[in-house]
């Protein structure tokens, strides 16, 4: 899967222009605040309808502007071309995919695989349990409908338990309980299977980088650890209903679970320094298309917004060479960041960014 070129109108700083991108690596040099992210979340919303910056589409509206528009041609696996759009109008996102329009974002999460490094992505590794959560969450449903599909229904109803709760309407507790506890445990199940995968996955690349001798890990700890079947679940939360009830929330489930990075047994967050929880983040993000690749046999398409400025030559090198497999990159690069040319491949796509304008690099 690649693009072979972008239209954006109205969205962050951007020009309103056509930008051809049909190659397998593009590059986007300039100063910060030009727009290079911002076209990294263009082709990401395209993608997914949502930003990777923010959880609210008018905040991606030019200033000044009340709506935006994204329009992306790709071609798929079989060579075909297709034209993807993304209009966002009077508070509402409409996305037509051919001019047939996509109602439920879930087919579009499967139309084009993507993947995005950005700084943040150290939090994955020292922020909160909720960050682990949704990068795991991510990563299987990238490849895994049926998961994407229970992970939908136990949040509405997990929603519909807590209005109960905070609404006092306990009847109605032990519908809730069967419910959350059917898609609480098929959830459970997945994670499990997926994080023993990705641990086979992950510890290697970080060595291999990183020049540690030291083990790193990722462990599953589920809300639900001692309950193996739907029944089980389903006394637990009568037996702690009362703690609920104080607390005016569902005090467990999978949406308390916890997925902790460890070093020899300890929180990497706390025992690692900031230039390793750094790089762990770039491995968690390379461990994500190696995996995707494992299930689903497809390479992924990348967005790599300056995250290689830290790394020493050794560990990028290193670093780059994990990174080799994907269907198609959009890299950002500072113009100090002369490297960028050790990475690209001959004849790749190269733009100067300026005041939100590509500037084609020929030759």
């Amino acid at each position: 899967m690649q693009f072979t070129q972008l239209w954006t109108n109205q969205f962050r700083n951007l020009v309103s222009e056509q930008i051809p991108v049909d190659n397998r690596q593009v590059f986007l040099i300039g100063p910060n605040g030009q727009g290079k992210t911002n076209l990294l979340e263009a082709v990401y919303t395209l993608c997914y309808g949502s930003s990777f910056r923010t959880n609210q589409l008018r905040e991606l509206v030019c200033q000044g502007e009340k709506a935006f528009k994204l329009q992306g041609m790709y071609r798929d696996d079989a060579n075909i071309l297709h034209t993807l759009t993304l209009e966002y109008k009077d508070s509402k996102r409409s996305v037509f995919l051919d001019d047939r329009e996509i109602r439920d974002r879930k087919e579009l999460i499967y139309n084009i695989p993507c993947i995005v490094f950005s700084h943040d992505d150290i939090f994955f590794i020292k922020g909160e349990p909720e960050q682990r959560r949704h990068f795991f969450d991510q990563t299987m449903s990238m490849y895994n409908p049926l998961f994407f599909d229970d992970l939908r229904r136990y949040r509405a109803v997990l929603k519909q338990r807590n209005m109960a709760i905070k609404d006092g309407r306990t009847n109605l507790l032990p519908v809730y309980d069967l419910q959350l506890a059917k898609y609480g445990m098929a959830i459970q199940r997945e994670r499990t299977r997926a994080v023993y995968e990705f641990d086979q996955i992950f510890p290697s690349m970080y060595r291999s980088v990183s020049q540690s001798e030291h083990e790193i890990h990722i462990e599953y700890n589920p809300s639900w650890n001692t309950c193996a079947t739907e029944e089980e679940v389903v006394d637990y939360l009568s037996r702690t209903r009362e703690r609920d009830l104080n607390l005016s929330t569902t005090t467990s489930g999978i949406h308390r679970d916890r997925f902790n990075v460890t070093e020899d047994d300890q929180l990497f967050s706390q025992t690692g320094s900031t230039g390793q929880l750094r790089l762990a983040s770039l491995i968690f993000r390379t461990a994500q298309m190696a995996f995707f690749l494992k299930k689903t046999g497809k390479l992924p398409l990348i967005l790599v917004d300056d995250v290689l400025l830290e790394l020493d030559i050794i560990k990028r090198q290193q670093f780059l060479h994990l990174m080799q497999q994907y269907s198609q990159a959009f890299f950002t690069f500072l113009p100090e960041e002369q490297y960028f040319s050790d990475l690209a491949e001959e004849g790749a796509l190269v733009y100067t960014v300026q005041k939100g304008a590509f500037i084609s690099n020929e030759g």
